[in-house]
C-alpha cells in the first residue's frame, strides 16, 4: 500500500480551547499540522475513513504530494554514497596517477597502486564511523537543517577540488598528491557520515517505505557511478579525461540533492513527521503537571541499544564481510582470457562495480517488498553469519597478482555468480535489519534507533576495511 495515501491519527484533542500559540504554522501552506481538521483539504475529497476520523477528533496526516518526498529520499540515499562510489569506481584514474613514472613497465603494480583501494577504504571508513557514532549520541543537539545542508555544501566543495586536481600533473609529487587525496577522503566522508546519520534518523520517523527508499538509493548511487564510469571509458581517450567527466557528474548530483532537500524541508508533509516530537515536547512543557510525562518520552541510549542490539550486530557483520573483500580484493580478480575489450577494459567496471551495485540495489528493493524476516532478529543474525563463507570463496578466484592462495575458480562465470549472490545478500540483509530496528522500539525511540543502526553500519565499514588491509598484505 502506498504510504502517501495512508491515514495516521495523532493524539486526541484534549483541549478544545487550543490557542494559536499551540499551533505549528507553515508559512508556505494554509493551515497547520497541529490544527483541527477544518484546516485540512476539503473532507469531500478525503476517504470515508478520513471523514470518520475527523469527526472523532483525530488529526489527519498530510499526503506526500506527487511522491516528492519519497523521490528525494531516494536521491539523498544515493548522495550519501556519492563520495565513496565515485572515488572507488575511478580505479583506472588512480592507477594512472600512481603509476611507475620512472619506467615503461606497467605490468607490475607499484605498492601504491596495489594498496590504494585498501587505503581508500580505511580513510573513508574510520572518520565515517566516528561521525556516525557522534551523530547517534549527540546529533539531536545540532539543528537538522545545519547537519543536512552544511554537509551537502562541504561535500560539494571537496568534490569540486578533487575534480580540479584531475587536470593537474602530479607525476613529480605523487606522495603529496596521495596525502592530499586521503585528506580529502577523510573530510568528505566525515560529512557524508553526518548526512547519512541525519537521513536515517529522518527516515526512521516515516513509514518503512521511506527507509527502503533511502537505503535503496544508496545502492542506486553505486549503479549510477558504475554506469557513468563505463560510459566515460567508452568515449574518453585517457583516464584523466574519463575521471574529469566522471567527477563533474558527481558534483552535479550533490548540487541537485542540495536544492531538492531544501525544497523538501519546506513541505508540509516533511514538517509534519519531523516536527511532531518537538511539538509534543513543547505542549507537554507548557503544562507543568505534564513534565514528568515528557521526561519519560525522551529516548535513552542503553534502553534502545538493548532492544535493537541483534539488528545492530547483523548490520555490522554484513558490512564487515562485504568491506573485507570488496573492493580491495575483488578489484584484483581478472578475467581468465585476454585480448578482447570485454576482458581487458570492461570486465572490471562491469563485474566488480556495476554487477555488485545492481545486485545490492535489487537486494534492498526485495527486502522492502517482502520484509522477511524483519521480526525474527535471531534468524537475521544466523543468515548474516553464514554469509562469511563468501570471503574464502572470493580469495580462491582468479586474482591476477601472485598470492599465497590457490586459484580454484578460474572461470569468469563462477566469479560472476559469486559476485551476484554476494551483492544480493548484502542488500537484502542490510535493509531487513534497518527495517526491523525502528519497529522494535517505541515511537519516541525510532529516530535514535535508526541513527544507532547507521552507526553500526559505519563501524562495520571501518572493521571490514581494516580486515581488507590485512588480507591484501597476505596476498602480496
Amino acid at each position: 500500500m502506498d504510504f502517501a495515501t495512508n491515514v495516521r491519527p495523532l493524539l486526541q484533542d484534549t483541549d478544545d480551547r487550543e490557542t494559536e500559540s499551540d499551533t505549528f504554522l507553515d508559512d508556505a501552506y494554509a493551515g497547520s499540522i497541529n490544527a483541527s481538521t477544518s484546516n485540512l483539504p476539503d473532507p469531500d475529497k478525503e476517504t470515508a475513513v478520513e471523514t470518520r476520523m475527523a469527526a472523532a477528533g483525530h488529526r489527519i496526516a498530510p499526503s506526500d504530494k506527487f511522491h516528492y518526498t519519497y523521490a528525494v529520499f531516494y536521491l539523498m540515499g544515493m548522495t550519501t554514497m556519492v563520495p565513496w562510489n565515485f572515488f572507488v569506481t575511478a580505479e583506472e584514474y588512480w592507477q594512472y596517477k600512481f603509476r611507475n613514472v620512472s619506467s615503461n613497465d606497467t605490468s607490475a603494480l607499484t605498492p601504491r597502486q596495489l594498496e590504494f583501494q585498501s587505503d581508500l577504504s580505511i580513510a573513508a571508513a574510520v572518520p565515517g564511523t566516528v561521525f556516525l557514532i557522534l551523530n547517534a549520541c549527540a546529533g539531536h543537539k545540532v539543528p537538522l537543517h545545519v547537519r543536512m545542508n552544511g554537509s551537502l555544501v562541504l561535500m560539494l566543495l571537496i568534490m569540486i577540488g578533487t575534480t580540479a586536481l584531475v587536470r593537474v600533473d602530479t607525476d613529480q609529487w605523487q606522495d603529496a598528491f596521495f596525502n592530499l587525496t586521503m585528506l580529502s577522503v577523510v573530510v568528505i566522508n566525515s560529512f557524508s557520515a553526518i548526512l547519512t546519520g541525519g537521513l536515517f534518523g529522518i527516515a526512521g520517523q516515516f513509514s518503512a517505505h521511506y527507509m527502503t527508499a533511502a537505503v535503496s538509493g544508496q545502492a542506486l548511487g553505486g549503479i549510477f557511478s558504475a554506469v557513468a564510469d563505463i560510459i566515460a571509458l567508452t568515449f574518453a581517450s585517457n583516464p584523466s579525461t574519463t575521471a574529469f567527466v566522471f567527477f563533474i557528474v558527481g558534483c552535479a548530483v550533490l548540487l541537485l540533492s542540495l536544492f531538492a532537500y531544501i525544497v523538501m524541508s519546506k513541505t508540509l508533509f516533511f514538517k509534519y513527521y519531523t516536527s511532531s516530537k518537538t511539538l509534543m515536547k513543547s505542549s507537554l512543557e507548557a503544562d507543568p503537571a505534564a513534565r514528568a510525562v515528557c521526561a519519560r518520552l525522551e529516548p535513552r541510549f542503553p534502553v534502545v541499544l538493548r532492544k535493537i542490539w541483534i539488528y545492530g550486530f547483523s548490520e555490522w557483520l554484513v558490512f564487515v564481510t562485504t568491506l573485507s573483500i570488496y573492493p580491495a580484493v575483488t578489484v584484483l580478480v581478472g578475467s581468465q582470457h585476454h585480448g578482447r575489450p570485454w576482458n581487458d577494459v570492461y570486465f572490471l567496471p562491469v563485474v566488480n562495480y556495476l554487477l555488485f551495485n545492481t545486485g545490492d540495489y535489487l537486494g534492498r528493493v526485495f527486502a522492502g517488498m517482502f520484509e522477511w524476516p524483519w521480526n525474527n532478529s535471531i534468524l537475521i543474525g544466523v543468515l548474516t553469519i553464514a554469509r562469511i563463507a563468501f570471503v574464502p570463496a572470493m580469495l580462491l578466484c582468479n586474482i591476477t597478482q601472485h598470492h599465497n592462495f590457490p586459484v580454484l575458480f578460474h572461470s569468469d562465470y563462477i566469479f560472476i555468480v559469486l559476485m551476484a549472490a554476494f551483492a544480493l545478500s548484502n542488500g537484502y540483509l542490510a535493509n531487513i535489519a534497518l527495517i526491523g530496528a525502528p519497529r522494535a522500539v517505541d515511537g519516541h525511540e525510532k529516530e535514535m534507533a535508526s541513527s544507532m543502526m547507521a552507526a553500526f553500519l559505519g563501524i562495520g565499514l571501518a572493521c571490514g576495511s581494516a580486515i581488507s588491509l590485512m588480507i591484501i598484505e597476505m596476498i602480496k
